[in-house]
């Protein structure tokens, strides 16, 4: 019972920090001047993905157990980006614009960011059957000198498309403006810090929960990791995600994703690649496998050029489902 109500009382703590950091990080973008697809893909993203980078760097420093809870919250992270973050996306946009309405993110953009996420990702695949010695700590390295890469492609993308008119726009008044503190300096910083520790308290709130019902469960620690921990951290924080397409913000909805992706699926691998075993495993290698079907799946839809629709996004979080049916026969 106490579990249940520490998860019931998280979700409105959650709602109200992300309903505070969208708003804020629009106003961001907008005052640095870039395009809706960086404002999505790298701030946003990258603000919303810190928390979540804590739990494997503290657990990797514990042993055993601990380097468990490491490669599984590592993992689980992109896994549940790739499917079932985008089903509810998709729920989303389904229930504010119908079952077949749709979606426009900024193709380019979202084509750039599944393309180096899909990339970097086989790369920590293959660093899986890397032997222990330095040859990781360089696998480590040509992930982080990638997602460097990545970012300094989509600033230079960015000032192409705001010379084109894609800037980030601010449809709304800051949140703390319209209760009278316009006028304070940094409003928009304070806003956004607001929003993020709002999120981040939930979703502690979420993680204290569900780890006591952990035990009850019956759940090994790798399993905890892959699946529980990342519910409890990256779901709740991607609902800004759900917020976006619901006002028609495609761009920015789809880049909050696949921004986190390409950070998670580089920054986290480089260092469980330094800091824990990374040996290959049947559900390591159907965890990761699985995470490259469900980028792979939206990706293959960007390239034939087919309207991407809710249902589209649905068939992302039927992936995830079928990913807990196959931990169930394991």
């Amino acid at each position: 019972m106490i579990a249940a109500a520490i998860l019931l009382a998280a979700l409105p703590v959650i709602l109200a920090g992300a309903q505070l950091f969208t708003n804020a990080i629009e106003h961001v973008g907008a005052a640095f001047g870039v395009s809706e697809g960086v404002t999505g893909s790298l701030l946003a993203a990258i603000g919303t993905a810190l928390p979540e980078t804590a739990v494997p760097c503290l657990a990797s420093l514990a042993p055993g157990a601990g380097e468990r809870l490491a490669v599984g919250a590592i993992l689980g992270a992109p896994l549940l980006l790739s499917t079932l973050t985008l089903g509810v996306m998709g729920a989303a946009a389904w229930q504010s614009r119908g079952l077949s309405a749709v979606l426009t993110p900024e193709r380019a953009g979202l084509n750039r960011d599944l393309d180096w996420f899909l990339g970097l990702y086989m790369l920590a695949l293959g660093g899986l059957f890397l032997p222990s010695g330095p040859w990781r700590q360089v696998w480590a390295m040509v992930l982080v000198a990638g997602y460097a890469g990545y970012v300094t492609v989509t600033l230079r993308a960015s000032r192409a498309l705001v010379a084109a008119g894609h800037e980030t726009a601010v449809p709304a008044r800051l949140y703390l403006a319209r209760l009278g503190f316009g006028r304070f300096p940094g409003v928009r910083s304070i806003q956004l810090l607001l929003g993020l520790a709002g999120i981040v308290a939930g979703a502690q709130g979420f993680v204290t929960g569900i780890e006591r019902l952990g035990p009850r469960l019956g759940v090994s620690v790798l399993v905890l990791a892959l699946v529980i921990v990342p519910i409890a951290t990256e779901l709740p924080e991607k609902i800004n995600s759900a917020l976006w397409v619901r006002r028609r913000r495609d761009t920015l909805a789809f880049g909050n994703i696949s921004g986190a992706l390409v950070f998670q699926g580089s920054l986290l691998p480089a260092l469980g690649l330094t800091l824990t075993p990374w040996r290959p495993s049947a559900l390591l290698l159907a965890t990761m496998l699985v995470t490259i079907a469900g980028a792979g799946m939206l990706r293959l839809r960007l390239r034939r050029a087919v309207a991407i629709r809710p249902y589209h996004m649905l068939a992302n979080g039927l992936l995830y489902a079928a990913f807990l049916g196959y931990l169930l026969v394991a």
